[in-house]
């Protein structure tokens, strides 16, 4: 696989340009801020929001050395896994997913696509699992799939961080004093912020820390979902409890304490990632 094949591989099945889409709420009037959402998520139905973005390096990395297999880490809900699964179908790769925890009696939603996109899955247990970034426990990955391209969880690493700073050469970025994202591994909050020019403020809301995780990381709470449903309602734009939902509700939330200066443009990176919303009980979003 060529890397000018590499290049044209998906994008024709993929929304280009990148949408920008302006919010208008009272509160961004009242304090002199205005908002802008770049609508990753609707870049792609599988691949969605950034996942693209840090795996199209990694794909490089395959068809240049010749690989026809991945390797890639994640849980049972994924965004990450479910972009592999699909990314690795259309380059003509073979893919492994090494799936955190025991081997459910029902997989869910996220991890039945990825194995009908052709991933073979592979259960360890969450010990086991730790040890992911381990050398001894990745020399043993190789020599069990000699030549397998191994992608870090959720497509860490360089590569990831280089495809991650195309976000912001899509598009012209020029005009926002601040860059907001979700922040998981750090890898595309790292490419947003080395692509972003010295005057803009680049900040990333962790899913991890304490401030706006409601209650941990993958966890929600009525007021989460009852600001995501609103937040809907208002603008149009759909989120999910791991990452954007957070994310919005930390920027609004500190737009409502002046964190941001007066005429402060705001572009708030949608990662997509909406299918995880799935694991929720039917009927608790309006989308």
């Amino acid at each position: 696989m060529d890397n000018l094949l590499m290049d044209n591989l998906m994008k024709p099945t993929f929304n280009y340009p990148l949408s920008i889409q302006t919010v208008e709420l009272p509160e961004l009037a009242q304090h002199h801020v205005s908002m802008d959402v770049l609508r990753l998520d609707l870049i792609h139905p599988v691949i969605s929001g950034n996942k693209w973005f840090k795996l199209k390096e990694w794909l490089r990395i395959a068809a240049a050395g010749g690989g026809s297999h991945l390797i890639t880490f994640g849980g049972a809900w994924s965004n990450h896994i479910i972009a592999s699964a699909f990314a690795a179908r259309e380059a003509g790769l073979s893919a492994t997913g090494i799936i955190r925890g025991e081997k459910p009696a029902r997989l869910s939603a996220t991890l039945s696509a990825a194995a009908a996109y052709g991933m073979r899955l592979e259960f360890i247990t969450r010990t086991a699992y730790r040890q992911k970034d381990d050398p001894i426990f990745l020399a043993g990955l190789s020599t069990r799939y000699p030549g397998a391209v191994i992608i870090p969880e959720g497509g860490a690493g360089e590569p990831g961080i280089k495809g991650s700073m195309d976000i912001l050469r899509e598009i012209d970025s020029s005009p926002y004093s601040h860059i907001l994202c979700a922040v998981g591994t750090g890898t595309t909050f790292k490419g947003l912020s080395a692509a972003a020019s010295t005057s803009q403020e680049v900040i990333g809301i962790s899913a991890l820390a304490p401030p706006y995780h409601f209650g941990g990381y993958a966890r929600h709470t009525p007021e989460l979902l009852e600001f995501m449903n609103h937040f809907y309602r208002t603008t149009g734009i759909p989120s999910d409890f791991v990452y954007t939902g957070k994310l919005f509700y930390a920027t609004l939330d500190m737009v409502r304490k002046d964190h941001f200066p007066p005429d402060s443009r705001l572009l708030v990176i949608h990662s997509g990632g909406l299918q995880g919303n799935r694991g929720l009980p039917p009927g608790l979003l309006y989308f």
